[in-house]
């Protein structure tokens, strides 16, 4: 009998058997425990806010303190964890085990992807250590460029490496999609989660240059006092924006669409159910990737582009989120009649469902010329933001985290614990985020570190549903390290998944698979007299 190859986690135990690796597998770890680690950065920075806005006066830190902050926190937030999280951790384990090929097209390249993140991140926190930077994560000209004394420069050089690692983890994925699929897997065999990581990266691939290019511009103005962006030197602050927000736009969908290719995973699997209407689904990825382009404008109807424009934009706004409905109706359509197991990863997964329904569902109000100029610049737009990234991409991050943690790491994490945490995560957002649409709607301008009193109750809801929401985060961090040396050992397959993932060793060897795969099989192909809470170990 022939000897079963080693896992990934046993080819090498020094440093420098992981940090030369060109296993996507191991490349992924290094990617979790990086955005792991800026995640508590930028969380640090959000806590430090919600404690100033307990009180309407300023009692631990001053105005310039704040705005770097709040500066600080998106930055981190947006370009070192809710943008790679899920692309760069699970599409980097789980495309090349869910298509049945044993590595990325160019392995390499992935592995220059990650020193590319980690050496932008440390730009990024050698910022933090020089003072930060107070523009906001935006960096909106023409304070930016000019009347800002802090590290600019630095900041725009950590987001602009950062970008680099992105193009060239999209255009490995592309690539990787195209020319490496199992025998028999034809572009409508392909996982919904596949389809969301070949959409991402397609923006990822088409936005970011445009990012790119705009950061060198702002970059060289503040360098050169050429008049780009600047209007007292010729420049044109509309113009920065536009293109800022031609990348930024789209940026939302490279957070939200891997998100919903993890709740298409997901809710099929614990429902026992083919997924409901799986072309029109990957039809509604594909639309999604493509109107993205389209809507840029819409954060700009009181910036001073023409009233046309803003028409435009508004109609555009208002037909993305068809092929988003789409998807909600066909979850929804999914668990209709489904032998529904509550466990932790469709905790998640329905949490993610319910508060990207509400995020969403806001953002047609954005999308309104009219409310959106009462509201602009308000902390209804804070609330329907993070409604839409942290209610959204990070509960489908966890859900991701907890539906292939036993393929990851061949153990089982505490069921109730884990049951316990997504409530809790769940019931601290809401009680965070939901006072802010109340706050924005009664006119709290969002950015500011003092307020009128009549805010105060609203704001300290706030304050504590962040503090219950922190309590959820850190449960997860405390049981998945526990289980990765006292959990009970999983199967190949503990929830009876179909895709191929599901098919080899948990965890998986180096190269994926003991036997080419077939790339034929259904992966919604469930049993529903099979319960996945009962999946013997």
């Amino acid at each position: 009998m022939t000897a079963l190859s080693p896992s990934y986690l046993q080819d090498g135990y020094t440093l420098a058997s992981w940090l030369r690796s060109h296993d996507h597998k191991r490349i992924a770890i290094l990617y979790a425990v990086s955005i792991t680690m800026f995640f508590f950065i930028g969380a640090v920075a959000a806590a430090l806010m919600r404690l100033e806005l307990l009180t309407p006066q300023a009692d631990i830190v001053g105005a310039d303190t704040y705005n770097r902050l709040f500066t600080a926190h998106g930055v981190i937030m947006v370009w070192m964890f809710l943008i790679p999280s899920i692309p760069s951790v699970f599409g980097n384990f789980l495309l090349p085990l869910m298509i049945g090929t044993r590595d990325l097209a160019f392995p390499r390249l992935n592995l220059l992807s990650w020193y590319l993140y980690a050496g932008g991140g440390l730009f990024i926190v050698l910022t933090l250590i020089l003072g930060g930077v107070d523009t906001g994560w935006t960096f909106y000209t023409p304070y930016s460029t000019l009347f800002s004394n802090t590290n600019v420069i630095l900041t725009l050089a950590g987001v602009l490496v950062v970008g680099f690692s992105s193009i060239l983890t999209g255009l490995n994925f592309i690539v990787t999609v195209h020319t490496l699929r199992a025998p028999g897997m034809g572009w409508f065999r392909m996982p919904l989660f596949v389809w969301a990581i070949y959409a991402t990266s397609v923006i990822l691939v088409l936005a970011t240059p445009v990012l790119a290019i705009t950061l060198v511009l702002l970059a060289f103005e503040r360098l050169a006092h050429v008049g780009l962006f600047n209007p007292a030197l010729g420049g044109d602050p509309l113009l920065f924006q536009h293109l800022f927000w031609f990348y930024s736009h789209p940026a939302v969908y490279i957070m939200i669409l891997p998100a919903m290719g993890v709740a298409s995973e997901i809710i099929p699997c614990f429902a026992r159910k083919r997924v409901f209407g799986y072309r029109y689904m990957a039809y509604a990825i594909i639309g999604i990737a493509i109107i993205s382009f389209l809507v840029w404008g819409h954060h700009m109807f009181v910036s001073g582009q023409s009233v046309y424009a803003s028409m435009v934009f508004s109609v555009l706004s208002f037909l993305v989120a068809v092929p988003s409905a789409i998807k909600v109706f066909n979850w929804a359509a999914t668990l209709y009649k489904g032998s529904i197991s509550f466990t932790a990863p469709m905790l998640y997964a329905l949490g993610f469902v319910i508060l990207f329904l509400q995020g969403g569902l806001t953002g047609l109000f954005l999308a309104s010329l009219a409310i959106d100029v009462h509201v602009t610049d308000t902390y209804f737009v804070v609330a329907h933001f993070h409604y839409i990234m942290v209610g959204g991409a990070v509960m489908a991050y966890l859900g991701a985290l907890h539906f292939w943690w036993p393929k990851i790491t061949g153990r089982l994490y505490p069921e109730s614990w884990a049951r316990v945490a997504a409530i809790v995560i769940f019931c601290g957002f809401n009680l965070t985020f939901f006072p802010q649409y109340l706050l924005g709607y009664q006119g709290m301008p969002r950015r500011y570190h003092s307020y009128p009193p009549e805010f105060q109750v609203l704001n300290v809801l706030s304050s504590a549903g962040a503090g219950i929401l922190a309590v959820g985060y850190f449960l997860p961090l405390c049981y998945l390290a526990w289980s990765c040396w006292r959990g009970q050992r999983a199967g190949r397959n503990p929830w009876l998944g179909g895709g191929l993932e599901w098919q080899t060793r948990s965890p998986p060897p180096t190269h994926n698979f003991d036997a080419e795969p077939d790339g034929g099989n259904d992966p919604y192909d469930y049993d529903p007299q099979h319960d996945p809470r009962q999946a013997p170990p």
